[in-house]
């Protein structure tokens, strides 16, 4: 009899996952080539992750931002507002270099989506940064030292009435409303809801709905991209996205500085706040795992990176609340596929306590022999193909450094090759060289 999936180890359900993201329900392959394509890449990608001995080459994944719009003679305030040029650019982007996965066309958003909501967390093409810019997050508290207490006693209020008016100005108005969980009896209802009367919270809900139809209509687009990629024989290489709860409030909470007097001046409240948080961004994983039939779930790893915190307080904030998030997922045969921006020398040791062949660790910063050296028996290791010799090297200086990452770390398999850090205007030919030599010069003998 069949198992549960309550009954299977997490050995299993990261099988089952992976059987439905090698076998994509409803997706009709263009070609019997494509859909050989599709099953090699994504047997590739599994095969690396699982530490087994890789079949016949080093996989080799492309994580653009602005990138194939630069490469289509296109803006990024043309592909933020141009749904089409967007899916067209990011399709040909993908199509002509042929990497081992795609990973959709999100990066550049739906512009109008944010003017509609009078977006404050970043500048954004023709908001702040010109047209040829790609966007920018303004650091900043939009949740107050003093506030952890409303946070933890509703967090859901505490967005839709607080955090939400600051970072959107049309939604300012929703400062007024009220808790409806105060709701109980027919005596008083009447009164709790009188806010939403207002014609300035009206004209907030309008807005909303507004920014819903426009989000609808750009998800039109995207779920159209994510549908052909898979019938052109591109794997799709994250089903969504989670974060570390340090990330999470560190980013765009409490910002980098607002957290770093936290650890001084509040920390228990921190830990209290990074625990409530925890199994959200659990469950967050895993649902967009399930609703995309794919085990691999993205994880930005931000202020755990070298020079954000001592060793101490890495282990003692950072690690155990992200460590919790990673388990979670792996008990639920998700694939966590972290982005360890910035340099991450200092994290290696602490970060191998995790079960074998459960994880993937793209590098931005780090001495990748070391890596290998303490992971490799662990997790996957990826990336680390440097910034400034796609922007300003040549394809053979490109080919010497792929050259030494596939040395040093793709014996044995446990390895893929990638960008170590999102790019935009970098050199074509420089991308190219990276896609082919890895292709070439990576096979399994």
């Amino acid at each position: 009899m069949e198992k549960q999936w309550e009954e299977m180890s997490s050995d299993e359900k990261q099988e089952a996952r992976f059987a439905k993201w090698l076998s994509p329900e409803g997706v009709e392959f263009v070609s019997p080539e494509a859909e050989k394509l599709y099953k090699e890449r994504a047997t590739r990608i599994k095969d690396a992750i699982q530490l087994k001995k890789l079949p016949d080459r080093v996989p080799v994944m492309l994580i653009p931002s602005f990138f194939p719009a630069f490469y289509s003679g296109l803006t990024p305030l043309d592909v933020m507002y141009d749904y089409e040029k967007a899916n067209n650019a990011w399709k040909k982007f993908y199509v002509d270099f042929q990497p081992d996965a795609h990973f959709g066309c999100v990066a550049p958003g739906p512009g109008r989506f944010f003017d509609i909501l009078d977006y404050k967390l970043y500048k954004y093409p023709g908001h702040g940064v010109a047209p040829e810019s790609t966007y920018q997050c303004i650091e900043g508290e939009y949740m107050m030292a003093d506030e952890y207490d409303a946070f933890l006693q509703d967090p859901s209020h505490f967005f839709t009435t607080t955090v939400l008016p600051r970072i959107f100005g049309a939604l300012e108005p929703f400062k007024q409303l009220p808790n409806l969980t105060t709701i109980n009896e027919m005596y008083g209802s009447g009164i709790t809801f009188f806010q939403y009367g207002l014609p300035d919270v009206q004209a907030a809900f309008k807005a909303l709905l507004d920014a819903g139809s426009e989000a609808l209509k750009w998800m039109g687009y995207f779920g159209a991209f994510m549908k052909e990629l898979p019938e052109l024989g591109f794997p799709a290489g994250q089903g969504g996205y989670t974060k570390a709860p340090y990330d999470i409030l560190g980013d765009t909470l409490r910002g980098t500085r607002g957290i770093m007097t936290d650890i001084y001046r509040q920390p228990e409240k921190l830990i209290e706040a990074m625990d409530k948080m925890t199994p959200f961004w659990i469950q967050k994983g895993v649902i967009e795992a399930n609703m995309n039939a794919n085990p691999l779930i993205f994880l930005p790893l931000h202020k755990g990176a070298d020079g954000f915190l001592s060793d101490e307080q890495y282990k003692k904030f950072y690690w155990p609340y992200l460590r919790k998030i990673l388990l979670g997922l792996i008990d639920e045969g998700v694939v966590p596929f972290m982005w360890a921006e910035g340099g991450s020398n200092s994290r290696l040791e602490v970060i191998c306590d995790l079960p074998k062949g459960k994880t993937a660790w793209l590098f931005d910063d780090v001495d990748m022999i070391r890596a290998k050296e303490i992971l490799g028996d662990v997790a996957c290791v990826a990336g680390n193909m440097p910034m400034d010799l796609l922007t300003v090297g040549t394809p053979e200086q490109v080919k010497e450094y792929a050259k030494k990452l596939i040395d040093n770390c793709g014996k044995g398999g446990g390895y893929i090759m990638a960008n170590c850090a999102f790019f935009d205007n970098v050199k074509p030919e420089n991308v190219r060289a990276m896609v082919d030599f890895t292709k070439e010069y990576g096979i399994y003998k």
